[in-house]
């Protein structure tokens, strides 16, 4: 009876020994780490900052052009004539061109981004990844201009012998596109393979165990389960693509031209920016304006391919255990 009650009083007893290991336990103010704690909370908030003031510093100028050159949202985003000193400020001309060598950039890219992606990820050896990955990257650290100057002496002659001179112009959106979807490879290549390489190990042995092939495995198996982050990959790309500037300013031409032929000069959204921008422009005329406003569509279309990769990254993504 006696040692009943000792077993039964026990945990009773110790439970203020519990209570002193727990306040053990309470965590420790450490000023170095609070120090970076604030440190990146700051990072974040000039970084979100700054964002804001792009977009703020855009909507301004881009209000004033709208406001004092007496065009509506509607003209400005449906005008098929873009001709700043005439008073044409139809921007469908830029968004053509921006859209049409985008577009034919990833052409260029998906195909060989996600077949380097596939062969780092599922065929290459730990040692070969090693020496082919860092290669590949190198692509993304040559300046932009030595793309646009590759374009311009060495596809297009190139382009020119094999399709007739009469064909393809000396400035044309095809060649601006092939060089802007080498340009973003490393990009999708890069994106791809970190996703496909995520994808456990389990699956693949799953899929071997029951007779497949490793190409039937990656394309079956490996490629549907980080089909999310390749996608998201592909939509930053895109946005890439879209943003670039030196490629499409010397190789695609200089003239605003409504055409969805890519053998045809046009110019991008990018390259007037770059184009006008380095001129004789007055602070404060509608011509400066004017390139607030085509700015401001710019990020705006950038703005929507990063929410749209978010809702397919959320959406399609699988989770593992």
């Amino acid at each position: 009876m006696l040692e009943l009650e000792h077993s039964v009083n026990a945990p009773v007893a110790s439970e203020p020994l519990q209570e002193r290991r727990a306040s053990g336990l309470r965590r420790r103010i450490r000023p170095g780490e609070t120090f970076i704690q604030i440190l990146l909370f700051l990072c974040a908030c000039v970084s979100i900052a700054t964002t804001f003031s792009i977009v703020i510093v855009l909507s301004r100028e881009a209000l004033s052009f709208f406001t004092e050159a007496g065009v509506s949202v509607g003209q400005f985003l449906t005008g098929t004539t873009w001709r700043p000193g005439a008073g044409h400020f139809g921007v469908l001309p830029l968004v053509n061109a921006t859209i049409l060598t985008s577009l034919i950039a990833m052409l260029v890219a998906l195909p060989l981004g996600l077949g380097a992606a596939l062969y780092l990820s599922e065929y290459a050896s730990a040692r070969i990844r090693g020496v082919l990955k860092p290669t590949l990257e190198l692509l993304a650290g040559i300046p932009t201009v030595v793309y646009g100057y590759f374009a311009l002496t060495f596809v297009t002659p190139l382009l020119r012998r094999v399709l007739g001179a009469e064909t393809v112009q000396i400035y044309n959106m095809l060649s601006a596109g092939i060089v802007v979807g080498i340009l973003i490879t490393p990009l999708v290549a890069t994106l791809s393979e970190d996703a496909l390489s995520a994808v456990p190990d389990g699956l693949r042995n799953a899929s071997f165990g029951l007779g497949a092939t490793r190409w039937e495995t990656a394309i079956k198996v490996v490629f549907p389960a980080a089909s999310s982050g390749v996608i998201a990959a592909c939509m930053v790309a895109m946005a890439r693509a879209m943003g670039e500037t030196m490629v499409v300013a010397l190789a695609a031409g200089a003239s605003p031209n409504l055409s969805l032929n890519p053998f045809e000069p046009a110019e991008t959204m990018t390259g007037h920016i770059a184009r006008i921008s380095g001129g004789d422009l007055s602070y404060g005329t509608i011509d400066y304006q004017s390139l607030f406003a085509i700015g401001l569509l710019l990020f705006g279309m950038t703005l929507l391919l990063n929410i749209l990769s978010r809702w397919v990254v959320r959406h399609v993504r699988e989770v593992y255990d």
